[in-house]
């Protein structure tokens, strides 16, 4: 089976961090849809493409692990990996690292379900433009 991934690089900013200069713990769920956004845009699944296939994909769970500190004036890079399911969802798993030292910051995973645009209820079944890009990738 086909993996598929991404990786983005970021500049930790100093309204990310705390007193301490340090990224502060909420923003990495921002990073990791940053990685999101890069994996759709490289692969052919951006949030405006489910959107006007007429589905929301809002994240259902999330999972973080913190490893190491990260601080302002850090770059950090942001692997975004696709987990493939036979379910009607989006997985994805992430490494956060320092792009200077390789050391792996954080982890962590998402988990995204479709919801039909105007009926606002969850799918049960993968729409049929997911089921096509996954066949279109090897998924």
């Amino acid at each position: 089976m086909n993996m598929l991934s991404s990786e983005i690089e970021i500049d930790i900013r100093f309204s990310e961090t705390d007193a301490m200069g340090v990224v502060w713990h909420g923003n990495y769920l921002k990073y990791f849809e940053d990685g999101r956004e890069h994996f759709g845009k490289s692969f052919g699944l951006e949030y405006l493409t489910i959107f006007n296939s007429g589905y929301f994909t809002p994240i259902v769970k999330s999972e973080i692990d913190h490893k190491a500190s990260v601080y302002y004036g850090d770059v950090i890079k942001v692997i975004t990996r696709y987990i493939p399911s036979r379910s009607a969802k989006i997985l994805f798993e992430y490494e956060v690292r320092n792009a200077s030292t390789g050391q792996i910051c954080a982890t962590g995973k998402t988990m995204q379900v479709f919801l039909d645009r105007e009926t606002r209820t969850m799918e049960l079944l993968s729409p049929s433009f997911y089921e096509a890009w996954k066949q279109k990738n090897s998924l």
